[in-house]
């Protein structure tokens, strides 16, 4: 794709977070089973997604299915085994959307400039990305399980502006997450912490409205 660069833009490239961002999961299920087993609610994610669990399956490293047995082992001393498994893959499987604002505010700035999507994610992330209609979305996927490395990781953020094709302080990076805003803001990025659309809207104002 072609991009026309906006002189007036303080950036060059848009990186941008998946999930939180774009993607949204509906965590009903999960709640349901967490109240019938007694289970204070977000147990389960608390656990899934500290570093000893959650990393290896954002490397890459294993599968979501082992990630899914990880989680199961780590409830057995609270609730029988039958249960931690069907927690675990109420959070594995639960059901995604995406923000229909947010995609067409991506998709009107990739007209204009560079869109990668940077993101820990898992070796499902391009069939997920296919069931959502957004194999297209971006320029260029940066997934942490393909790369081997994942946010706040400093590689993470030059693999995504190198395939940007632009230097990393002319990049504006997109994220929920304060830790991996500061740390693309510590090597010379754009960082916006995303609380909601407005959030994109505003930072992409001055591409959006040249």
């Amino acid at each position: 794709m072609t991009h026309n660069r906006i002189c007036r833009s303080p950036y060059d490239a848009v990186l941008c977070d998946l999930d939180n961002v774009i993607r949204f999961y509906d965590l009903t299920r999960l709640a349901e089973l967490e109240h019938a087993a007694g289970l204070p609610p977000g147990t389960t994610a608390a656990l899934a997604y500290g570093p000893e669990i959650d990393l290896p399956l954002l490397l890459g490293k294993i599968t979501q299915e082992a990630w899914v047995d990880a989680v199961a082992l780590g409830l057995a001393d609270r609730v029988p085994e039958g249960t931690a498994r069907a927690l675990g893959a109420a959070l594995a499987r639960a059901p995604f959307r995406a923000d229909p604002v947010v995609v067409s505010l991506l998709r009107r700035v990739r007209a204009r400039l560079p869109l990668v999507l940077v993101t820990n994610a898992t070796l499902e992330l391009e069939d997920d990305l296919s069931t959502l209609g957004l194999a297209d979305l971006a320029d260029h996927v940066v997934s942490s399980a393909r790369v081997g490395v994942a946010k706040p990781d400093r590689e993470i953020y030059e693999i995504a502006a190198e395939r940007a094709g632009v230097p990393v302080h002319r990049c504006l990076f997109v994220d929920d997450q304060l830790q991996n805003i500061e740390a693309a803001m510590a090597l010379g990025m754009t960082g916006v912490h995303y609380r909601g659309p407005e959030d994109l809207r505003e930072a992409l104002a001055v591409v959006l409205e040249a």
